[in-house]
């Protein structure tokens, strides 16, 4: 608490900084900012950047430097350094290192790991420019800003839904970080940033290249995943759609966006449909694409149909109170428990049996628990008792093999699992807060 108390007055003129630059831009919503990069540099902020980067932890770039060695050098050397760079704007940013994360369908993303220090400057960064463009993002958009969350969203699309709309267009944008358009996104930037040395940072960012396997790659379109500054960016360019939509199309139906993960909530299946072919002129204008495979038009009247968003099956069903009325109810989806399955029975595997449990337990607890966290919002009983019996039968398996017994020993095990502070979702069970 003493420390938290102490990075708050420490940063106090960061914060005020980014009051009188929201301040500023909600005032007048034609305004552009002349005056920011020399603010990019400022001690304070760079100290917060550091500190944004250092909790956020992550991989290291192509020069190999970690946090850790960030630290072993001098966190105050590297941020004079840094300091210096930009202040004789000699700083160049390194290119982003690719790595390729897998997905619960068994197929892979890439993530683009900038350096260390290219994080912490494009931390500072987003601290100054941030605020301009909260003053002008719409209020149905939820993903990577401040004070929202993705249960902020899904509290929205509950309401929504349960306001009387029946269908759901359940869009997907086709690889959407790597099909941004840098020019038109530069553009976009350039509605409140006139500060060309900001400008040309950002765009430094865009096009730093990739390296791949050893290769460079260039980047002259899209942008990194991975980089601090790119959700921003991301939800820059998409705030063109939510700008076209609230101004001109909010009558077809409600659009409930977090980052590229988006839906529009519709009162009759026509509006759906013609919010459908809206969506598909509006990205291609924008040069984004529709990837028809995954979008689709659900039907939720009395249960009909559901929809997965993030991380959630949503689907209308009947009150038991109120029979005859229809809400929307949500619990984990399928592919979100088989993720925490997975996760799990790598833990309790044969890798993992020279582990005492008090290891095992380490390990798994946190893994537990921040699941537990997201998902506790909506419906989710059913689901956190059938992961409860999936724990509690991998670790009797485990338990089982450790100590050379054929069976798994479920009577045996059980009630020794019991006593063990295991993190149980289940919500009236024991060890929850473990």
């Amino acid at each position: 608490m003493n420390a938290h108390r102490a990075n708050d007055t420490r940063y106090r003129g960061v914060r005020e900084l980014q009051r009188t630059l929201y301040r500023a831009a909600k005032r007048s919503s034609t305004r552009r900012f002349h005056a920011l990069y020399d603010k990019v540099y400022r001690p304070d902020v760079l100290a917060q950047a550091w500190d944004d980067v250092r909790r956020n932890r992550g991989a290291a770039g192509i020069d190999g430097q970690t946090i850790e060695e960030v630290k072993a050098y001098g966190v105050r050397r590297m941020l004079g350094e840094i300091y210096w760079e930009l202040k004789r704007e000699t700083y160049r940013p390194r290119p982003v290192l690719r790595v390729m994360i897998p997905k619960g369908d068994g197929r892979q993303r890439p993530l683009g790991i900038p350096t260390v220090k290219d994080r912490i400057v494009q931390a500072a960064a987003k601290r100054v420019i941030e605020p301009l463009f909260e003053a002008d993002f719409q209020e149905f958009s939820y993903g990577f800003r401040p004070r929202r969350s993705a249960h902020d969203a899904l509290e929205d699309v509950r309401n929504t839904v349960n306001s009387g709309c029946d269908h759901v267009v359940d869009a997907d944008i086709k690889s959407y970080f790597d099909n941004i358009n840098q020019d038109k996104l530069m553009l976009l930037l350039q509605l409140r940033i006139s500060d060309r040395r900001i400008l040309k940072l950002l765009k430094a960012w865009l096009r730093a290249g990739v390296m791949a396997e050893g290769h460079l790659e260039s980047t002259d379109k899209g942008t990194p995943q991975g980089g601090v500054i790119s959700p921003l960016l991301a939800n820059i360019y998409l705030d063109y759609l939510d700008r076209m939509w609230h101004r001109h199309l909010r009558k077809t139906g409600r659009i409930v966006r977090y980052a590229d993960d988006l839906i529009v909530l519709c009162r009759s299946e026509r509006q759906a449909r013609r919010a459908y072919r809206l969506l598909v002129e509006i990205f291609r204008r924008m040069g984004l694409q529709m990837n028809e495979g995954k979008t689709q038009i659900v039907d939720l009247r009395r249960g009909r149909e559901g929809f997965d968003f993030l991380g959630f099956h949503c689907r209308r069903t009947e009150s038991y109170r109120w029979p005859g009325k229809w809400y929307l109810t949500t619990w984990p989806r399928k592919k979100a428990m088989k993720v925490l399955r997975g996760k799990v029975r790598v833990l309790t595997g044969r890798r993992t049996l020279s582990w005492s449990v008090e290891k095992l337990l380490s390990r798994m607890n946190p893994i537990l628990r921040g699941w537990g966290n997201y998902f506790e919002y909506g419906s989710s009983s059913a689901s956190f008792s059938a992961i409860d019996d999936y724990v509690t039968r991998r670790l009797s398996m485990w338990l089982s093999r450790k100590h050379s017994r054929r069976s798994w020993g479920w009577q045996r095990w059980q009630s020794f699992i019991r006593r063990i502070p295991l993190v149980r979702l289940g919500r009236t069970a024991p060890g929850m807060s473990a």
